[in-house]
């Protein structure tokens, strides 16, 4: 399993780790939401659980539970700056659709909205 952090989002997170030194890394993964059916979540790691994967880069851990590993495995996470504005965004070879706001993604051709 293999996620990624693009340089902004490395140093992104690498900020977020030093401004709270008893996070273990990143966790990251999917919940059921939105009209597609998946959206990411993303946080930092208190605890690693029974299950998680472990990615590491460069002094970076990313934890991924057992139910979001196959939805998003080979994910490189990025952080875009635009404006005023400021959002993590994923790159998921695994997403077949999105919905119409973006705000969900469906593996599953069939359901892309």
């Amino acid at each position: 399993m293999a996620i990624s952090l693009a340089p902004a989002a490395l140093q992104r997170v690498q900020d977020y780790l030093k401004a709270d030194p008893a996070a273990l890394g990143l966790r990251f993964g999917v919940k059921r939401t939105g009209c597609s059916g998946w959206g990411y979540v993303v946080d930092l790691a208190r605890e690693q659980r029974d299950g998680d994967a472990v990615n590491e880069q460069d002094g970076v851990r990313i934890f991924v539970d057992a139910d979001s590993r196959e939805l998003v495995d080979g994910t490189e996470i990025d952080f875009l700056k635009q404006g005023l504005g400021e959002q993590f965004v994923f790159r998921n070879p695994n997403v077949k659709g999105e919905c119409g706001c973006g705000e969900s993604f469906t593996t599953d051709p069939e359901r892309a909205g």
